[in-house]
């Protein structure tokens, strides 16, 4: 069963596997979201792990999706990205990626629906 939706990318900067990342300046790049207000528009996956900038890369856009954590998320919420593009519980008028699907603290890989959408509030 495939449970995501993955696009390809090229790294518009070094890239870190199981972070959240927005479009970059160009057509057909991406790069780390680094704030709560970025549009994200999905998760790097696992071939991300060491990306070069200009090397491709995978990008879950929908699904379920290994995101690592930025701090204590509880399964449910809703969650954004922090200055790493970790993912962190959303507040206010942060756009969101997605919903965790389990608990975890900051370091933690743990699984996440993706389903990115404007605001928290």
């Amino acid at each position: 069963m495939n449970t995501t939706l993955v696009k390809n990318y090229r790294a518009a900067a070094a890239l870190t596997a199981y972070r959240i990342v927005k479009f970059g300046a160009a057509d057909g790049e991406v790069q780390h979201a680094t704030a709560a207000a970025d549009a994200s528009i999905g998760i790097t996956d696992r071939s991300a792990t060491d990306c070069p900038a200009g090397a491709r890369v995978d990008v879950v856009r929908s699904g379920l999706a290994e995101v690592e954590y930025g701090g204590a998320v509880t399964r449910g919420q809703l969650l954004t990205a922090d200055a790493q593009g970790r993912a962190v519980a959303a507040a206010g008028a942060a756009r969101v990626i997605g919903v965790a699907d389990a608990s975890g603290v900051a370091g933690d890989v743990c699984l996440a629906l993706i389903a990115p959408s404007s605001a928290a509030a």
